[in-house]
Order: C-alpha cells, then structure tokens, then sequence
C-alpha cells in the first residue's frame, strides 16, 4: 500500500481551515483546549477530531442507518489507502493516518462505537458501558496520543483512560437528552439495583433520589479514571501537557458542576461557564510543570484491544516531536486565553439574550 500524497500547501491549508471553523462552531471545549497545544500537534489534532465529529454526526444529526455507516466505512478504508474523497475533513484525516502511523484499528473502534449507537445497544454493567466508551473516546484519546509522539504502551492505556473518563461525563450530563432522543446509556444492571426499571423509566424519565445514586456512582467511575490518567499526562511533551491538562479538568468539572446541581441531568444540562473554563485552564498551565505521581495503573480490560494495536503497528517513518511555548512565556500564553474565554463568554450571553 504506497502512503498518500501529500495535498498541495494550498489545498492542505483551506482543508484545515474548514475543519477549524467546523469545531470552533460546534466544539467549544475542544476549542478552548487545543487554544494551549502547540501547532504542530493541534493542527492534526483538528483534523482528526473534524473527522470524528462527521462520523458522529451521521448518527446524531443525519441519523445513522445502514446506508450511513457503510458510507463512513468506505471513506475511513479510502483515508487510510491515502485515496480520500474531495471532502476537506477527509484529505485532512488521510494526511494525519500517513504522518502518524495511527492504525486503522483505531477509527475502526470508533466506526463500531457509532454502529452500537445506530443499532440501540443496551449496557448492562460498567464493564459494557467502558467497552462503548473505549471505541467512541478512548480509541481518540489513543490516537491523539500518537499525535503527540507517545506510542509506549503504558502511556497509550492512559489516554484512553482519560477518553473513557471524558465518555462517562457526557454520559453523567446527557441523561435527560439522551432519554428523550430514546437512548440510555446508564447500566441498566445500576438502575435495577436501586428499583428503577430501565425501560420503564425510558418511556417517562424523570428525576428521582435514586437516579441520582447512579450518576454520583458514574460520576465517581469518572474521577478513578481522570486520577489514573495523569500519570500519562506527565509523559506527554511539555508543550502539550496543558492542552490535555485543560481537557481533563475541564471535562471532570462538568462533574462537579453536576454534583452542585443535586445530580439532576434530566431536567438540567451542567455547563462549565467560559470563565471557570479559563480558571481551569490556567491551573492547567501550573500543573504541567509538576512531575508526575503515581504508580502506573493496569490496562483496562476493554481497551486492551486499542492498546495493542499501537504496539502492533509500525512506528511513523520521521520521529514525531513537539514544540510550543517556552515556559518562561506560559503566563502570557495563559493570559491570553483567559481573555479569549472571557470574550466567548459576553458572546454566549448576547446569543442567550437574543434566543430569549
């Protein structure tokens, strides 16, 4: 199989700048993360998220079916034999497989994650719900991973860990949404186990004392994997740990944000507000020059299959290396954010204003 060629510098540029205006519309956290990674890893990183946001947009927006599935199963296979279709988000992915040595197992688990979404899946215990949330997060986190030029098996677990924990925060939020759009993603065996019959409950959900023992207990699932997950992010590259450090906290604070509203994710949406945002991605900045502690964790059970195909796949060509901004300029950098999200921030109230 011969690599792809390389798309002109023009081409390659309006490529990625249609994949940027497509996550800065509709990604904000994505956005405000990879606002502290470096170029040379948040270009690709957005062109990889741009084509994990149209795959997840063929079951959520145009919704799914078989026909949309295998549609995204023929334009994976053509970016990854370096033959994309004339889609920007697919020339872009296509370059970043190539650059990167990600293996197709990766976008595949993704590919599969979307299927069980399409196919109404049930998850039965937390084991089920982490073998989900390692195909539609934690096969990103493994390839972002890459991205970064980490391929070590301890650190790749890590990242998935960290996809999974991100996973079961959405979850934790979207209870309500999901319900109404006629999924549920809790552990039916968790529901049973505190008297709510699962599909019972799907038909008129509702907020109760015992719906909110099982998000607390999701929610605790969450904070285990986000704590193991930095012993990874303290391998990473310096100039990329803030970014994922940002991620991280951002993620579990929609979790705590939660936790203040009494666990009600059905008839409320937690949201993290553009300037506890920039707090954290300030603290962010502070953690990344601390060493790493902690012990190395086991693989989890259900993202063996993930890590595994890393080790199993050749190594890029050309060492992957990040640069990004001195240390000693980590404050400005910092400020500068901050004054971007507080920007963002009198933008969503105006929009709120209008919408009301």
């Amino acid at each position: 199989m011969q690599p792809p060629l390389p798309n002109e510098p023009v081409q390659r540029a309006a490529d990625l700048a249609a994949c940027r205006a497509m996550l800065r519309s509709g990604s904000r956290t994505f956005f405000a993360a990879s606002l502290v990674l470096p170029a040379d890893i948040a270009n690709p990183a957005t062109a990889l998220y741009a084509f994990c946001r149209l795959a997840d947009d063929a079951v959520d927006v145009e919704g799914g079916g078989e026909a949309a599935l295998l549609s995204l199963r023929d334009r994976l296979a053509r970016a990854c034999d370096g033959c994309p279709l004339p889609i920007a988000a697919d020339r872009a992915f296509a370059d970043v497989v190539a650059q990167y040595a990600i293996p197709k197992a990766l976008p595949e688990a993704l590919l599969e994650g979307i299927a069980w979404d399409a196919a109404g899946r049930h998850y039965e215990d937390i084991s089920d719900l982490y073998a989900y949330a390692a195909r539609v997060a934690g096969a990103v986190g493994a390839m972002m991973c890459l991205l970064m030029g980490r391929r070590a098996p301890e650190i790749v677990a890590r990242a998935c860990d960290l996809g999974v924990a991100m996973q079961l925060t959405n979850i934790a939020r979207d209870v309500g949404e999901d319900a109404r759009d006629g999924r549920l993603y809790l552990p039916r065996r968790w529901l049973r186990d505190v008297g709510i019959e699962p599909d019972a409950w799907l038909r008129a959900p509702c907020f109760n004392d015992a719906l909110a023992t099982v998000v607390q207990r999701l929610l605790r699932a969450a904070d285990v994997l986000y704590a193991r997950a930095e012993s990874g992010i303290a391998e990473l590259p310096f100039a990329c740990r803030p970014g994922i450090y940002a991620a991280r906290y951002i993620y579990a604070e929609i979790g705590r944000t939660l936790e203040r509203n009494g666990l009600d994710s059905v008839s409320h949406r937690a949201v993290v507000g553009p300037r506890r945002k920039a707090a954290l991605l300030l603290h962010s900045f502070a953690t990344s020059v601390r060493p790493g502690a902690g012990a190395h964790a086991p693989v989890l059970d259900e993202v063996c299959f993930l890590v595994d195909a890393v080790a199993a796949a050749p190594a890029p060509s050309r060492a992957v290396t990040a640069t990004g901004t001195p240390w000693w300029k980590l404050g400005a950098r910092a400020q500068w954010v901050i004054e971007l999200c507080e920007r963002l921030e009198q933008q969503e109230l105006a929009e709120r204003s209008i919408n009301n």
